[in-house]
């Protein structure tokens, strides 16, 4: 330990995409717990598309960050030093610290790990929120059957790569959309998924197509913008499409140029008898966790879900690689090692 916290903090809410001078780092004394309270030492950080959403002073299903405050972030950490019975020093718990080195809680909401697990980063990526988040956007609200077309966008991401694996687990023909060709090859060769488009290229909707003679019965949605374009068309009668995120249009400040296309998007889902579902994640923990802990401890130790960590060295670095996650930078699930 030293005798210091960093932290960073949102200096000001951005306009259009992140930069460098939208974060502060700050530092601190180490807050020092109180009785029923305990001191947490940050390992990990989670890094997500969800935190820009919380950078806006606007409604949404959480409350901003506030200009001041420490960023919002799920993390592994440590008990350093415990005055609640029910943590001993060394515990490894699932918390939400945030962008620090350190934090003080009551215990509220935090969540033990194994004190031995051999990567307890897997408890924010494949074993944690975004594994999670596919597991309940796919099987309740996408419901695949055996044989039907699953498409998933930002496919070897966090939450993508879960969402196609578990589709071919049920029986589905899987098709990614991911960002370049290392990652297209990516999805096929060690994913298992039937094909990837880049959406880089100039024919995706051709590509898109192509790999979709039967058309769309799913459609995981974690993008939004030109994907989603290219995906409407070729959506099957009775198709789903569980809403995780629209990491496209985060950045915008205004609406796309050109007509409103709603009218046309409503009748699609009229016509074809669409199911479209937003959802968020926290909603679902009570009734389904158990479930995914279960089903996923099982397809890891058989070797039937494989996952990918993008890790980042060092709290300082945090802003940069969130910027770059945006850009489509990251490689599988990013987190930053903090200490």
């Amino acid at each position: 330990m030293t005798n210091t916290n960093r932290r960073f903090v949102l200096a000001s809410r951005p306009t259009g995409f992140p930069t460098p001078q939208n974060f502060r780092l700050e530092e601190s004394q180490i807050p020092q717990p109180a009785e029923g309270e305990v001191l947490l030492r940050t390992l990990y950080l989670s890094l997500d598309p969800y935190m820009r959403g919380r950078m806006n002073d606007a409604p949404s299903y959480a409350p901003p960050v506030n200009i001041d405050e420490v960023m919002i972030g799920g993390t592994v950490t440590r008990v350093e030093e415990s005055k609640n019975p029910k943590f001993a020093v060394g515990d490894l718990v699932l918390s939400t610290n945030g962008w620090q080195d350190y934090a003080v809680s009551d215990g509220t909401g935090l969540a033990r790990l194994d004190n031995d697990m051999p990567h307890p980063s897997l408890a924010l990526g494949v074993m944690g929120m975004p594994g999670f988040t596919a597991y309940v956007g796919l099987l309740d609200i996408g419901e695949p059957k055996p044989g039907e077309t699953v498409v998933v966008s930002a496919a070897t991401g966090a939450v993508g790569s879960a969402v196609g694996q578990i589709a071919k687990l049920k029986g589905c023909r899987v098709i990614g959309v991911a960002g370049g060709a290392e990652k297209c090859r990516y999805a096929v060769e060690e994913l298992g998924f039937d094909a990837c488009i880049d959406r880089h290229e100039a024919d995706l909707k051709e590509q898109l197509a192509a790999a979709c003679p039967d058309g769309i019965d799913v459609y995981f949605e974690n993008v939004g913008g030109a994907v989603f374009d290219a995906v409407l068309p070729l959506l099957n009668v009775h198709a789903r499409i569980p809403v995780c995120g629209r990491i496209a249009s985060y950045n915008a400040t205004s609406l796309p140029d050109g007509p409103d296309r709603s009218p046309a998007l409503i009748g699609m889902l009229l016509v074809k008898r669409i199911k479209m579902q937003g959802f968020i994640i926290f909603d679902h923990y009570e009734s389904r966790y158990r479930d995914f802990v279960k089903d996923m401890t099982g397809w890891l130790a058989e070797g039937k879900v494989k996952y990918r960590e993008d890790v980042v060295e060092g709290l300082e670095n945090a802003p940069a690689a969130f910027i770059g996650m945006l850009n489509g930078k990251n490689f599988g699930k990013l987190v930053v090692k903090v200490s």
